[in-house]
This record gives C-alpha cells, sequence and structure tokens, in this order.
C-alpha cells in the first residue's frame, strides 16, 4: 500500500478570522484539506472563500443551532444524549446545506471536538455516511474497525490534538514528518487561523501559532527535503481503498 499524507485544517466557517487564516494556510502554506461548518452565522461567508480549495464538511455538534431543527441550540456537555437517529439526521441536513452553500457535496466527514467518540453519534454518523457513500475520520483503532466494518472508508492513521498550548509548532511538525508510517492513509489535523474575535474559542492565540508553522517556508522544505507531498481527502481517497 502506497502512503497519502493529508494535512488537515478543522473549523472553516467557525468565525471570520479563523476561516481568513485557514484560507490562508492552503493557499500560501502547506495545509492541503479542510473541513467547514455550515450552522455558523458565518458559514456563507466562507463559502464564498472556497473556491479551489477541498472542503470536507466539519459536522457541528456542540454549539450553534441545528440545521434539521431550527432554534435547536446545541450544548457540547449534552451530545451524548443525542438520539443516533436525530444525529442521523442532522448529519444530512448539514450534508444537505453543505451541497446548497458550495455547490459541490462534501470529500468527507470529521466532527467538531471529536462527539463521534460517543457511541449514538457515531451510530448516527455512520448511517448518513452509508447513505451519502461519504468517508469519515477516525480518531482511534476502536473507531477505525466500526467504520469499516459497516463499510464507511476512513484514514489508516490520525496524528494531532487542539489543547492548553498550540499543537503544531515548527518542531513538532518536523518531528512527526520523521516518523511517518511508511503506508496508508495518514491524517494530520490542525487547526490555523488568525485568533477569533467574534466567538469565544479555548484555542485562540494556538491558531496562530499554526498559522505560523504551516506558512513558514522551513515546512515547505521540510516536505521537499523528504520527498513528501501533502494530497487533499479528495485525492487520498481516490487513490487509497479502505
Amino acid at each position: 500500500m502506497s502512503r497519502a499524507l493529508v494535512l488537515n485544517a478543522d473549523d472553516f466557517g467557525y468565525e471570520p478570522r479563523v476561516t481568513a487564516g485557514i484560507e490562508r494556510s492552503v493557499r500560501e502554506g502547506v495545509v492541503s484539506s479542510t473541513t467547514m461548518m455550515v450552522n455558523t452565522p458565518f458559514s456563507e461567508e466562507a463559502a464564498a472563500r472556497a473556491s479551489g480549495l477541498s472542503v470536507g464538511l466539519h459536522l457541528e455538534l456542540a454549539r450553534f443551532e441545528s440545521v434539521s431543527q431550527p432554534g435547536r441550540r446545541f450544548v457540547e456537555a449534552e451530545a451524548g444524549a443525542l438520539a443516533a437517529s436525530f444525529v442521523e439526521a442532522e448529519a444530512l441536513a448539514q450534508v444537505e446545506r453543505f451541497t446548497a452553500l458550495l455547490g459541490r457535496p462534501p470529500t468527507h466527514v470529521d466532527v467538531h471536538k471529536h462527539l463521534h467518540r460517543h457511541p449514538s453519534v457515531l451510530e448516527g454518523l455512520v448511517r448518513a455516511a452509508r447513505a451519502r457513500s461519504l468517508a469519515v475520520r477516525s480518531i482511534d483503532d476502536a473507531m477505525r474497525s466500526r467504520l469499516r466494518a459497516e463499510g464507511v472508508r476512513t484514514n489508516d492513521v490520525f496524528l494531532g490534538d487542539a489543547g492548553g498550548d498550540a499543537y503544531w509548532t515548527l518542531a513538532r511538525f518536523l518531528a512527526h514528518l520523521d516518523a511517518l508510517p511508511a503506508d496508508g492513509l495518514v491524517e494530520l489535523m490542525c487547526h490555523p487561523g488568525y485568533a477569533p474575535v467574534a466567538v469565544a474559542s479555548g484555542y485562540g492565540a494556538q491558531r496562530e501559532v499554526e498559522l505560523a508553522t504551516f506558512c513558514a517556508p522551513e515546512a515547505r522544505a521540510a516536505l521537499r527535503e523528504r520527498g513528501l507531498t501533502l494530497v487533499s481527502w479528495a485525492e487520498a481517497l481516490a487513490h487509497h481503498r479502505h
């Protein structure tokens, strides 16, 4: 099996400054793919900036408003209690809104805050993904096995985090490049952007560190020196069958 290396920026559409930073990280930096929220006040503006970008759906069940049930606001702490049937309907509704906004379907789906760690959320997402033949990001071996058992395509390896400190410093990026597996679809999740001002976020200044990392000449040079080529999720799925 050959290797496909994807560097995906989450949170396109979350907030205008975040969206602007992600766009820059793709157009000027080494980020190869992004995933978009479609239920925020800023989704339409983000869609207008998405021309030429490879974009998947960043399924949002943690905040903002439901697409399938307008007026219902999400609360992250309640995600584990969401019924699989609701998650399925909401995921399908967000896929439809994505397609309406961008004029094309999403390349794949991942989930804000990794809420598909909850069994009912994963079950609902699996149903929706199968209905639309969409690949889904897996974050661990157990989730990967479940998705594949259901016939849903997914990545082989997942790397990335978003905690109190910026995850993708330049030093960490270079270290990961030197320790990549030899084959499979490898996704590096990232959160570049400018610190948001329109919404509260626990990952603000950290986004600017990641933006600097992926726009640094050293990042591009490191990929070139190692003979590595970053591809979008769409390109990875076109060449890797799971």
